[in-house]
């Protein structure tokens, strides 16, 4: 049954929330695939924070580097559950982190970022293009051409309650792109990380 949780991979836990996502990215690790390091992240049903909080009683934190909200879908699709789980990540000591789109002002027509103070250390923003144009064109969002535009300003407003704010591109998109998107990262007031592309698992 595709109930996992949370899984850990490269000395962190990492908590599968959801697989809802405001956009369809063609690159996107799920396309083709049912998990990453042997972990299956298809859910058959989203968890409560109780349940996912259990599953961490049952683990234990002490072990892990930082929790970090990423899993076959958008975490901040599931804004409430963040905070309740990540406000008894950080009781236990423990840094959060969460992986996203960017995209959450959007999805819930206000500025959540002042929700995020004291609860999460790191957010990582998914870039992956340059411009509107590109990023629309490979992404799909929902919210359509004003998205790329949306995440920019989602990443200015979060430098504000959240120590440590990046966009993250991956270092397949060519040294040339990589160069614009640093520039518009220091534009943002944020860092920029180029991450390696990880395979997923075959189905």
């Amino acid at each position: 049954m595709g109930l996992t949780f949370i899984y850990d991979m490269d000395g962190n836990l990492y908590v599968n929330l959801t697989n809802r996502c405001c956009n369809a990215c063609d690159f996107c690790i799920r396309n083709g695939s049912d998990g990453i390091g042997g972990h299956h992240l298809w859910l058959d049903r989203e968890p409560s924070a109780q349940e996912v909080i259990a599953q961490m009683e049952q683990t234990g934190l002490n072990s892990y580097k930082e929790v970090v909200f990423c899993g076959f879908g958008e975490p901040m699709e599931r804004l409430d559950a963040i905070k309740t789980v990540a406000a008894y990540v950080k009781q236990q000591g423990k840094p959060v982190r969460i992986n996203t789109n960017g995209l959450a002002n959007l999805m819930y027509g206000r500025d959540v970022t002042p929700e995020l103070a004291g609860l999460v250390d790191t957010l990582s923003i998914s870039l992956n293009a340059s411009d509107a144009k590109v990023y629309d064109a490979v992404c799909h969002s929902k919210f359509g051409p004003e998205a790329f535009e949306g995440m920019l300003a989602f990443a200015e407003k979060a430098a504000a309650h959240v120590p440590n704010v990046l966009f993250s591109v991956v270092d397949t998109i060519g040294e040339e792109e990589i160069a614009r998107c640093r520039q518009i990262a220091e534009r943002c007031g944020v860092k920029l990380r180029v991450r390696e592309w990880i395979e997923p698992d075959a189905e």
